[in-house]
């Protein structure tokens, strides 16, 4: 059966186990995912919209507000779907913990990174810059991006100075190192990408 969560990345720590081995490890909150929606494709696949992170009616339009009426559960601040084979496991109403993990099992974290804005070739693509002498004028600049007279355009997908960041990652094969139920938490061996925030678990 697949697993699937949505966790809400807190920081960054270290575990020491009894040998004195020091793991650094990200610490995610993990409060209860509750099945806010199910669809059905015949014969095909289902997906399971999970919901987590409470949030006040008032800051929802009317379209949202009636959609979590109409569903009959609490307003959700994020939902993520998941396509599973089999719908049949999963009813709405019902909630997800953290439990559904074991200790040294390996998860795919899906997170977006943090966002850098307009960023130049050598943050962005890791080019090497030009001489920093005073004679030199090409310190950070990209260089030649034309192809000559043929075809006398610019080809398609060169690396050039652009938005970098704010894009969604996947990191796989990341171990759960320790799962805290009482305090709700969830320990992932290295690091996930972005700032703290919502991140999508799956195994």
């Amino acid at each position: 059966m697949k697993k699937f969560f949505i966790g809400k990345k807190i920081g960054m720590t270290q575990l020491v186990n009894e040998e004195g081995l020091v793991t650094p490890v990200t610490v995610l909150q993990a409060e209860p995912c509750v099945v806010v929606d199910l669809h059905e494709v015949e014969g095909e696949f289902a997906t399971v919209v999970l919901g987590t992170g409470e949030v006040k009616d008032k800051k929802l339009n009317k379209p949202r507000r009636g959609f979590f009426e109409k569903k009959g559960v609490s307003a959700k601040k994020y939902l993520k779907g998941f396509r599973v084979s089999n719908g049949n496991d999963y009813v709405v109403g019902a909630e997800i913990t953290a439990d559904i993990f074991n200790v040294d099992e390996k998860v795919t974290v899906r997170a977006k990174t943090i966002g850098r804005g307009f960023t130049g070739t050598i943050k962005r693509h890791n080019f090497s810059r030009g001489p920093m002498a005073h004679g030199s004028k090409s310190h950070r600049i990209p260089g030649s991006i034309g192809a000559g007279t043929t075809p006398g355009r610019v080809y398609k997908g060169v690396r050039m100075a652009g938005h970098y960041g704010d894009a969604f990652v996947t990191i796989k094969n990341l171990a759960v190192v320790k799962i805290d139920s009482e305090n709700k938490l969830i320990f992932v061996a290295g690091a996930v990408p972005g700032k703290s925030g919502f991140v999508e678990i799956f195994s």
